[in-house]
């Protein structure tokens, strides 16, 4: 039998030597008699040199097989051995997962990409996009490739501009995402479309997203309402994740929860609903009370949001001290909080408080002796962010979060439109090719900020796995749409005219959504970021240190785009 691998790790027993060679499929032992003319050789081998063993399979006497091994009940006893390839220093170690700068990391990647963890994450990235595509073509749809060279789009985040060499001073863009191609495939005709698309942004790293170029598993179907796409979608991640993982999911359907709902009760459109905590409005209870901080708050227009937590009185004063300290240093002016017990309520507000709001207080979250409620007071947008994560922290430190699950939920009834404090008019909040709840009558009769839209999120664990929505389908309610946002029709017609063009012939009802690959991945293994799910990412600066991108171009190259480069001026001292 002949095979080939790394060398893993080389032990010497006492004359004879044993070499653990590594390969995709996982370790076999070698084993090298002193008889051997290379068994000299073999002492000199440096880690992940690749090898080449001839010899014959034995199975392991009983006191010496590996259970730890796929391949621990047997061994290669070799007889001729060729080095096929030499290794030089390595640079961190393979064998072992042992914490590496990342940059040395990524530099070095063809080695990283050996490490056991790390490459088992990329081929069960291989196998979840194959199931992912198995069981969409079941549900009937069909994959479709979209094109990457596109037109710039001045919405959403930069684009990645490339410079035309045939038509001088105009530039291709690299699609931010499918959007409006899957929705020309629906106008087409084509009934259920997906791809595994690649994206690009030119936007700063964040932990579930990379610099550049991530996959969605993009979707879209005709003739369809939210909730079809909803049925759809949960077929699609229940079968998923029962497959990959031996953790609790959501059974389906998932629950829906409207957007100001998820805002009051969470402090977020991203809820992980592991956490059993949730947020009440008191605003009502302080608008009259003699808690002078409170009340002024609300005065002002400001809200009072609280958090009752079941069973932690007895907890050590330094817990409720460390809270404090944690809200003040994500940016509120402190945390309120009140203390149930045999004998009434004990805390540094209580006071403050008369015996009417106390038990209004009590009546409002059916607090018993033992519970404790905490406060934040702010304007109502500082007071929501305040209250999520003291939420979450809360969560953390009294270690109440549900392990070994993922919680699936739909965040539904997303505003269309929002205030732009900055710029002071109205914008899309969401996605501008939504359909409006209530159509055009919607849009013409209602005020802008208080209509709904037909779009949707995929939150899991407090994760966002995708944004989607049922796609306005009517040439005159994306002309008014755009209008209330302050767009002209030509403007229209000249920034999304195929799209616009298209709604004029026949367009279907139609809708969709793009959950996240990568982060669909990191949910299932646990990863930190990103990077650990992708084979070849950009580090954290929008670099590859393994191929130097970006790089320079030839002044030859940049002629025959009739571009050049203009540097920002350094600065003199």
């Amino acid at each position: 039998m002949r095979l080939s691998g790394w060398v893993h790790r080389v032990r010497d027993h006492g004359g004879i030597i044993f070499v653990d060679l590594r390969d995709h499929y996982g370790i076999t032992q070698i084993v090298v008699h002193p008889e051997r003319s290379f068994h000299r050789a073999a002492e000199r081998w440096r880690l992940e040199a690749v090898v080449c063993f001839t010899g014959s399979l034995v199975a392991r006497s009983e006191e010496t097989r590996n259970p730890k091994l796929a391949t621990g009940d047997i061994e290669l006893v070799a007889d001729e051995m060729t080095v096929l390839s030499e290794c030089d220093f390595l640079p961190f170690p393979v064998a072992q997962d042992l914490p590496c700068d990342e940059n040395v990391r990524l530099r070095h990647r063809f080695l990283d990409l050996r490490r056991e963890h790390l490459h088992n994450r990329i081929v069960l990235r291989s196998r979840i996009v194959a199931s992912v595509r198995d069981r969409l073509r079941r549900m009937g749809f069909l994959e479709y490739q979209t094109p990457i060279l596109t037109r710039s789009s001045p919405e959403g985040a930069r684009d990645f501009l490339v410079p035309s060499r045939l038509h001088p001073g105009r530039f291709y863009a690299l699609p931010q995402a499918p959007q409006i191609f899957k929705q020309l495939l629906m106008i087409g005709g084509f009934d259920r479309y997906f791809q595994i698309a690649p994206c690009f942004r030119d936007e700063d790293a964040r932990a579930d997203r990379s610099p550049g170029e991530f996959y969605q598993i993009d979707m879209e179907m005709s003739f369809v309402t939210q909730e079809d796409v909803f049925a759809a979608v949960e077929e699609l991640f229940s079968g998923l994740f029962a497959e990959f993982t031996t953790r609790a999911v959501t059974p389906t359907p998932f629950p829906r929860l409207p957007y100001r709902q998820a805002m009051l009760a969470y402090g977020t459109d991203k809820p992980d609903l592991r956490n059993p905590l949730v947020i009440q409005d008191a605003s009502h209870v302080f608008r009259e009370s003699r808690f002078n901080a409170f009340r002024t708050e609300v005065e002002k227009g400001g809200v009072v949001r609280l958090i009752a937590v079941p069973g932690i009185a007895e907890r050590p004063r330094s817990f409720f001290d460390n809270m404090i300290a944690f809200t003040q240093g994500i940016g509120g002016k402190g945390l309120g909080y009140l203390v149930w017990t045999e004998d009434g309520v004990r805390s540094p507000i209580a006071k403050f408080l008369g015996s009417a709001e106390i038990e209004r207080l009590r009546s409002l979250t059916a607090a018993e002796p033992g519970d404790v409620v905490f406060f934040v007071a702010d304007t109502e947008t500082r007071a929501v962010r305040l209250a999520g994560e003291v939420r979450q922290e809360l969560a953390v430190r009294l270690d109440i979060v549900e392990r070994d699950a993922y919680r699936f939920c739909w965040i539904v009834d997303y505003p269309m439109f929002e205030w732009d404090g900055e710029h002071r008019r109205v914008d899309f909040s969401h996605n501008p090719f939504s359909m409006p709840q209530g159509g055009l009558e919607a849009l013409e009769d209602r005020d802008p900020l208080e209509v709904l839209a037909y779009q949707y999120d995929l939150v899991c664990n407090g994760t966002e796995l995708s944004s989607g929505a049922i796609r306005n389908h009517r040439p005159d309610i994306m002309v008014k749409a755009f209008e209330i946002a302050g767009y002209s029709r030509d403007e229209v017609e000249d920034r999304f005219g195929g799209l616009f063009r298209a709604l004029h012939y026949g367009a279907p009802p139609h809708g969709g959504i793009a959950p996240g690959l990568e982060r669909t991945i990191m949910l299932l293994t646990d990863a930190p970021n990103i990077r650990e799910v992708t084979p070849f990412p950009l580090n954290q600066s929008a670099q590859d240190p393994l191929l130097g991108a970006p790089s320079e171009v030839s002044e030859r190259q940049l002629r025959e785009l009739r571009i050049r480069s203009v540097l920002p001026r350094r600065k003199t001292s």
